[in-house]
């Protein structure tokens, strides 16, 4: 699928997975301003998503990478869901031949209600905004990272 020329670094299109057994966030960031928008969620079944509806994303976005978010424990040791995330990460690079980055997510979700409850109140805390909120943090904490 990833028939883009490579763009340079500091000037790359990311997106950002929130991974989840039953919905997984998505976003869109960009490197040259260190910022991410979120863009929706793709339904999954037992962490499996609905493939053709995430390829719409890829093919739309044309990313150079991707990161998704490992949900760690708070200790920052693995769970099932931690393993489960990185089974995802490396069937999308299977399946379309894109780099793929992890990201801790420790305490995005809660963050990414927290943001959206400041934004728009409770009626804001749609699963889907949640979702891909927590993939938008995922993104520009992954850029914090890597660039600060």
């Amino acid at each position: 699928m990833s028939t883009k020329t490579k763009s340079p670094i500091g000037q790359r299109t990311v997106i950002g997975f929130d991974f989840g057994k039953k919905y997984i966030g998505v976003a869109v960031g960009q490197e040259m301003t260190g910022s991410a928008t979120p863009l929706g969620s793709v339904k999954a079944t037992d962490g499996i998503p609905h493939w053709d509806n995430l390829a719409k994303y890829l093919k739309e976005w044309q990313p150079d990478f991707i990161v998704v978010g490992l949900p760690l424990n708070m200790d920052g040791s693995e769970q099932q869901l931690t393993l489960d995330a990185k089974k995802f990460g490396n069937r999308i690079h299977g399946r379309f031949g894109i780099q793929v980055e992890f990201q801790d997510e420790r305490l995005t979700t809660a963050d990414a209600k927290e943001q959206l409850f400041a934004r728009g109140g409770f009626k804001n805390l749609k699963k889907d905004n949640i979702d891909a909120e927590s993939a938008r943090l995922i993104i520009e904490s992954y850029f914090e990272q890597q660039y600060t």
